[in-house]
């Protein structure tokens, strides 16, 4: 589910070699920058000031899995992402007897025909079609007073099932054509508020994608999430998670990359950065491709 991103100045030099090595020779890599620790597993604090929930560790490997809800287990995975709904309790029990921690997809921005809670969504809140995804719709986020409490019983229940966090999908609808005239200020404030209910639930919680925003969120948020950076050339966006060692997951997709150039381009620069990356189909079925 990608959209458009916008390039942060500050990083203009790490964004130029990352877009020209999306062309360029297997062996070239995105320069690191200078500024940038990753943070060795096992030694992530919790920040100070809030409760003590789960931090992802900069280097999990991770397994993203949505359209089939049998979850196949894969060895070496730290981290499972699977959907709130269609993901069940005891399923969420066996991968934390397995000692993987285990993050809900909910989609935070847009409106699914054929979610449960479809029918509490208002036609009000509901715009433009979101391209490409039939039978989903973005959503007016300026509502709170109507979506809010449909996003806490759905961070209710990522809760009640035993989730460890929550990667809220479409977090970045006000550069998209929506059909409501959504502004940067309207997005920020409802990631804030995203996060923060996360939070109050004991719930880690991931920044999907909205890099543009990264600079704002990072400190709110306890991780990122991504697709297609490396493929389109923006995970320099995503400095403001890695300079302070917090875990950044990506996706690539075998529609633009093959598996070769994957392990020969994409793993090597995703290890210089310090980014825990994964090749899938995009119909994330449980088919995974880590790097060697």
């Amino acid at each position: 589910m990608t959209c458009i991103y916008s390039r942060r100045l500050v990083l203009i030099a790490l964004l130029s070699a990352t877009a020209a090595g999306a062309c360029a020779a297997p062996s070239q890599a995105i320069p690191r920058p200078g500024s940038v620790q990753p943070t060795q597993p096992g030694t992530t604090q919790v920040p100070p000031g809030h409760p003590e929930w789960w931090l992802p560790e900069p280097g999990s490997a991770w397994q993203w899995q949505l359209s089939n809800p049998e979850i196949e287990v894969s060895s070496g995975v730290d981290v499972y992402d699977i959907d709130l709904f269609e993901g069940a309790a005891r399923t969420v029990e066996d991968l934390h007897a397995a000692g993987i921690r285990v993050l809900c997809y909910l989609n935070a921005g847009s409106w699914e025909e054929w979610r449960p809670d479809a029918d509490d969504f208002p036609s009000a809140v509901r715009g433009k079609p979101y391209q490409g995804w039939p039978g989903e719709y973005w959503l007016d986020i300026r509502q709170l007073e109507v979506l809010g409490p449909i996003m806490e019983a759905r961070l209710d229940l990522c809760r009640d099932k035993g989730f460890d966090g929550v990667e809220p999908d479409n977090i970045d609808g006000y550069q998209n054509e929506t059909g409501f005239p959504l502004t940067y200020q309207d997005q920020l404030a409802y990631n804030l508020w995203l996060a923060d209910q996360a939070h109050q639930r004991g719930l880690a919680i991931g920044l999907k994608n909205d890099s543009s925003q990264a600079a704002d969120l990072a400190a709110a948020f306890d991780f990122a999430l991504t697709e297609d950076c490396f493929a389109d050339g923006w995970c320099g966006d995503l400095a403001p998670f890695l300079e302070t060692g917090k875990a950044v997951f990506a996706a690539e997709y075998t529609d633009q990359v093959t598996i070769r150039r994957f392990q020969n381009w994409v793993c090597p620069q995703a290890a210089d950065l310090g980014i825990s990356v994964i090749l899938k189909h995009r119909s994330l079925d449980s088919r995974l491709v880590a790097c060697p």
